[in-house]
């Protein structure tokens, strides 16, 4: 009598099912974030390079005009011009809100007496919209009803009410002080955070070797703060290229045109001249611009080979 062998296949090892369904899980986990990019980030970019192509009015039908929509940025001298004031203000702002951000930051790191209180204060304006906080400050600006100019004079420090806004100048650096006094908190907020993550044993260790406060900011502060610095710093100027709340809540471009931001006159051309194809060749050039300022940043503040 002969045995029958019965052959049978192996089965699928438990560990390459368990890694198959976490990846699925995984994917599920991811799918709304991932739906998201696409629904309002990834089809709305497209759709921008697609309508950047077109003579697009708000009503009728568009027509497919290739690149002459970028030739015309070409002499748009109104675009540079707000591309030019938009790069000033950027600069300006940006080192302003790290001349403040950092010393507070530096203040409220170690714990001491009233540190919830002073970091809860120092962050609570960035809690505000900026269209709010352009409201506030453009009553707080204004000449006869609000606080800085009618407080001035009483206080003898003017012989007349003067209106802030009514030149470049002032109204420049007010704009510079509210977005200060709106974004410092936030930046705060992050550099504090890098400044918790350096080991207290190298500030002891050069403090022991003699090192003293700038000698230890600069050799170990600086350098170990790289990536939150980078942060940062990405962020404030993304943000400062992009600025529109309040310039036009507060200046509404003026005084004649001069705090025209470069998103300001994409505004006008989309949504008052109603030319939104031209609008979204601009969108595209502007992201361009900001994308390479990133880049350009990340580069500079990339950490060093070796370094953790």
């Amino acid at each position: 009598m002969t045995s029958i062998a019965t052959i049978t296949t192996p089965a699928r090892p438990r560990k390459l099912v368990g890694a198959g369904r976490r990846q699925w899980i995984g994917l599920l986990y991811v799918a709304p974030a991932v739906a998201l990019v696409v629904v309002f980030f990834i089809i709305p970019l497209c759709m921008t390079a697609w309508m950047s192509l077109h003579n697009w009015p708000l009503m009728g039908v568009h027509r497919f005009i290739g690149l002459d929509n970028y030739w015309a940025i070409l002499r748009d001298t109104r675009f540079w011009n707000a591309l030019r004031f938009t790069g000033y203000y950027t600069v300006i702002v940006t080192i302003a809100i790290f001349a403040v951000a950092f010393p507070l930051a530096l203040f409220i790191e170690r714990p001491r007496p009233l540190t919830g209180f002073y970091r809860t204060s120092f962050f609570m304006p960035a809690v505000i919209g900026f269209a709010s906080a352009s409201l506030l400050w453009s009553w707080l600006l204004n000449v006869d009803a609000g606080l800085f100019s009618p407080a001035a004079f009483e206080l003898g420090l003017t012989e007349k009410k003067v209106n802030l806004l009514a030149t470049f100048q002032p109204a420049f650096w007010s704009i510079i002080a509210m977005v200060v006094w709106k974004v410092a908190g936030f930046t705060m907020i992050i550099l504090m955070t890098g400044l918790q993550s350096i080991p207290p044993d190298l500030q002891e260790a050069a403090m022991i070797d003699g090192a003293g406060p700038f000698a230890r900011f600069r050799a170990i502060t600086l350098p170990l703060m790289r990536r939150t610095l980078a942060l940062a710093l990405i962020l404030s100027v993304a943000g400062s290229v992009l600025a529109f709340d309040q310039f036009y809540i507060i200046l509404r471009g003026g005084p004649r045109n001069q705090t025209l931001t470069a998103v300001y006159w994409i505004f006008n051309q989309s949504f008052v001249s109603f030319k939104l194809g031209y609008g979204a060749a601009l969108s595209m050039v502007l992201l361009v611009i900001l994308v390479a300022l990133s880049l350009i940043q990340l580069r500079l503040l990339r950490q060093p080979e070796g370094v953790d």
